[in-house]
């Protein structure tokens, strides 16, 4: 039994206990979120099965959460096993043109987030009626929620809207300093190379690989490009960016974002008055309970108000929950549906984020349809959206506005930079990553840094504003009040380097040894050692045996590996992956819920 509304509560998991135990590549991840939530750890001395994550008092049932690299049998035994079989070094190396690791525990990363959305989400449920469940995860499960977008449109009816080649940024000024372009506007990128003298041609025929690379992970554009900042000081770059309206952002290393951290936890959550009125609120004391067997967020209403990637994501992981999950579209309909390539006439990308929800279209530039869309939020559980900076209040649409209409919402937003970076560049993935030290965590030693080209963090923002968003209801269930949510994608930077972090803050080189996570060449693909083989694996050559051989000589030393996947639709067939993936009403690829309740 869940315990009951207490006005003492200021954080979910006040009075709660932690106990862990597992990879600590994921448990670490797990632990920190669900300490800043209020839990406390258990004595010393409990034991707890192996990849343990669980959370006992409060009144509630114990909440027991599984974790580990993959299932039994699969070969996946840490992060460079499941980066290579997810398909996440094929997405991330696509600029480089061969299969290439993320230096940064990303999937484990991904799965600590997961276990611990999985976890608030069962104390949700049951303060709800339904029964404690264990919830089981995987940074395999993680990996390939991570890809889904591009293996949707791996298995789409038609070719990528971009061609897939190596290339891309960053850019490099006359004086050697990397830096980040950004622009949505067609309009600025032409400015933007006219100021800098650059060719007509190569301008015309970069903006469209530019302009997709968030899709394709990559950005073959003319070498001329790159050949025209070469020639220009990073004072006339910037200049000609602040002409054009377009954005530029140096590269910041590790050690310089360790300098600038604030500690600040990934999202922050703020209870409304305990004296606002209720005019019209969804009290959870008003509520029926729910089925014992019933999804955690069955009977859940979700607003979401999403663009591109993390808003969307977000919502995705709370309808897999159980929640009914509304999009709030503009008249005609979100854009992004027709972006190929499509499955079924649907852009296979949008449905890989947006499969199942509902749809209602809202004009917010009348003053009407904002009228509308208040009302609806009397009736909802959460309204989630990721609108520029200072959107929502200027349409009367911020927190406070709707808090009037339902002192019982949740009400989040997912944005990039939570007001925590001064004279920050515009928040969007590749930006943030180039701002924050991602380009030189996820690339080892004695490479020029570059923030991937894989979605790293809208993906892991989206992570994170899930999570906030059950942080929020559990809030509401042990209080009687809805909250306002914050995430970010500087969040999720923080939460992903966090290890190099902490290697900078003992002085340590923050980036880890030269051809980490490289894998290797077989005569028909590619192979990935484990980490803790890979150094003796590397004395190995390979290139004349096929990658099952190959395999197989690693083997036979007690070296452990598995073969890199390349092509993203195999990943269909995969006996790594039975029964994760699937195919949905209009044909594309679906990838499997990435918790499972039982």
């Amino acid at each position: 039994m869940a315990s009951p509304a207490t006005s003492q509560t200021v954080r979910p998991l006040d009075s709660l206990r932690l106990g862990i135990s597992g990879p600590p590549q994921i448990t670490t991840v797990a632990a920190r979120h669900l300490r800043l939530l209020g839990a406390h750890d258990e004595p010393p001395g409990q034991q707890r099965a192996p990849g343990a994550v669980t959370l006992t008092g409060g009144g509630y049932d114990t909440a027991h959460a599984t974790v580990g690299w993959g299932d039994p049998g699969a070969g996946l035994v840490d992060e460079a096993t499941v980066q290579a079989a997810t398909g996440v070094m094929a997405v991330h190396g696509r600029r480089d043109g061969s299969p290439r690791g993320l230096a940064a525990d990303y999937a484990a990363t991904a799965t600590g987030v997961l276990a611990v959305q999985g976890l608030l989400a069962g104390l949700v449920g049951q303060a709800r009626g339904t029964a404690a469940a264990p919830v089981t995860t995987s940074a395999a499960r993680a990996g390939l929620l991570a890809v889904s977008q591009y293996l949707a449109a791996a298995g789409a009816d038609e070719g990528e809207a971009a061609e897939l080649a190596p290339g891309g940024p960053p850019f490099t000024s006359a004086e050697g300093v990397l830096f980040e372009l950004e622009t949505l506007d067609p309009g600025a990128w032409a400015a933007f190379w006219r100021a800098l003298e650059a060719p007509a041609d190569a301008m015309r025929a970069g903006w469209r690989p530019f302009q997709f690379r968030y899709a394709t992970a990559c950005a073959p554009f003319p070498q001329a490009l790159h050949t025209v900042t070469r020639t220009h000081p990073l004072a006339r770059i910037r200049q000609a960016a602040a002409l054009s309206g377009a954005e530029v952002c140096v590269l910041h290393t590790l050690a310089e974002r360790h300098a600038e951290a604030d500690g600040a936890p990934p999202w922050t959550l703020r209870p409304y008055a305990a004296d606002r009125p209720h005019p019209s609120s969804r009290a959870p004391s008003g509520r029926p309970a729910l089925p014992a067997e019933a999804l955690p967020l069955a009977g859940v209403t979700v607003l979401e108000a999403g663009r591109r990637i993390q808003a969307p994501l977000a919502a995705h992981l709370l309808g897999l929950l159980g929640a009914e999950v509304i999009r709030i579209e503009p008249p005609g309909g979100d854009p992004l549906r027709g972006m190929p390539p499509a499955c079924s006439g649907i852009s296979a990308r949008w449905l890989a984020l947006n499969r199942g929800k509902k749809a209602v279209e809202i004009d917010i530039k009348s003053e009407g349809d904002r009228r509308r869309l208040r009302e609806m939020t009397g009736g909802a559980d959460v309204f989630l959206h990721n609108w520029a900076p200072g959107k929502a209040a200027e349409l009367g649409l911020d927190s406070d506005d709707l808090a009037r209409v339902n002192p019982a919402l949740v009400y989040a937003y997912t944005g990039g930079w939570a007001d925590r970076i001064a004279d920050a560049p515009m928040g969007t993935d590749f930006m943030v990553q180039a701002r924050t030290g991602v380009g030189e965590a996820v690339r080892p030693e004695g490479e020029s840094p570059a923030p991937s080209l894989m979605t790293l963090l809208d993906v892991l923002g989206g992570l994170h504003g899930a999570e906030a968003v059950l942080a929020g209801l559990l809030l509401r269930e042990r209080t009687g009040r809805g909250a306002r949510v914050d995430s970010s994608l500087l969040g999720a930077a923080d939460t992903l380097t966090a290890p190099a972090l902490g290697r900078a803050a003992r002085g340590e080189n923050p980036r880890l040894p030269a051809g980490f996570r490289h894998p290797l060449p077989t005569a028909d693909g590619w192979i990935a050692p484990c980490d803790d083989s890979a150094p003796a694996a590397a004395a190995h050559d390979l290139r004349d045996l096929s990658t099952s051989d190959a395999l197989a000589r690693l083997g036979s030393h007690g070296l452990t590996a598995t073969a890199v996947t390349t092509d993203l639709a195999d990943l269909h067939h995969d006996p790594r992956f039975a029964g994760s993936i699937s195919r949905d009403a209009h044909g594309a690829p679906a990838v499997s819920d990435p918790w499972s309740f039982a």
